[in-house]
């Protein structure tokens, strides 16, 4: 299915005593460029990152936000200073012995002494964590990707109508081309008759210069092969992959062709649906854009 290049996803989900939010947002690019926001501490995911999207995304600037919120005491421990604390315990023992007055001292009395409590980050698991945001990236991926293709289908079908104004276009310049050789011979011929006057007209000469003018002017090669570039447009929209190279390529063809049937055409009726057809080329080289 044609995938778009613009697009947001964002999932969220609590693992590992943490809340984990990633949003994946992308717009038009030749190629695949990423960036990324990540918590501090964070950053040997990036690489990871990277390689989980890079798998699934062909084209698109593509920027990934990652946030992390600590829900239990999981990402630190408190430590006690056990010889600290007993050297405080055994100086307040002096002090009521020395002074005479009753101790009376708790413990939670010597954790309020300097140093005593140490509260430290723990030692961070990063496969674990890893594992966790590798999952909430997954089903954030999914959205962005389910959102790429809602938006590269209606791409699709506005390219597909197009093809077909630009195919009816064809038509009519087709018929219209078929008459030509006719209606020059004509002209030529009634125009040679109010110049000659009651002179003969060589018909041999004639018959000449209506080839010369039909030779010049022939477009059923480009009609062709416009319509053979249409139907591969056709057949690449139908495929389940990133097409987008493809399609610039085909849209520089068929505006080839278009520009050649224009100068080659001499005929008024002509020019204006070649007109017509290079708008709608047009108007398709801005939608494909959006295509990865």
């Amino acid at each position: 299915m044609i995938a778009s290049m613009t697009g947001y996803g964002r999932a969220e989900a609590v693992a590992g005593g943490r809340s984990i939010a990633v949003e994946i947002r992308s717009v038009n690019s030749r190629y695949f460029e990423y960036s990324s926001r990540l918590p501090r501490g964070c950053a040997f995911l990036d690489d990871k990152l990277k390689k989980q999207l890079s798998a699934a995304i062909s084209r698109g600037k593509v920027e990934l936000n990652l946030t992390l919120q600590t829900l239990e005491a999981a990402d630190t421990v408190v430590e006690v200073n056990e010889a600290l604390a007993a050297s405080y315990r055994q100086a307040l023992a002096k002090i009521s012995e020395t002074l005479e007055l009753p101790l009376g001292a708790t413990a939670a009395d010597i954790a309020r002494f300097p140093d005593v409590l140490c509260v430290r980050r723990a030692q961070l698991d990063e496969e674990q964590l890893w594992q966790d945001v590798q999952a909430v990236c997954a089903a954030a991926l999914d959205n962005f990707l389910a959102m790429r293709r809602v938006e590269g289908e209606r791409l699709r079908q506005d390219v597909l109508d197009r093809l077909e104004t630009i195919e009816t276009l064809t038509g009519e310049i087709e018929q219209r081309s078929a008459g030509r050789v006719q209606a020059y011979t004509d002209k030529l011929y009634a125009r040679l008759q109010e110049l000659l006057g009651d002179r003969s007209i060589e018909e041999s000469r004639l018959v000449t210069e209506a080839a010369i003018f039909a030779d010049k002017t022939a477009i059923d090669e480009e009609t062709v092969r416009l319509r053979s570039h249409i139907a591969q447009y056709r057949e690449i929209l139908g495929l389940s992959q990133a097409v987008g190279r493809k399609l610039d390529f085909l849209t520089q063809e068929l505006n080839r062709e278009a520009n050649t049937i224009g100068s080659k055409a001499q005929d008024l009726d002509i020019t204006r649906r070649v007109v017509d057809i290079k708008a709608e080329i047009e108007k398709i080289r801005e939608q494909i854009q959006n295509i990865e």
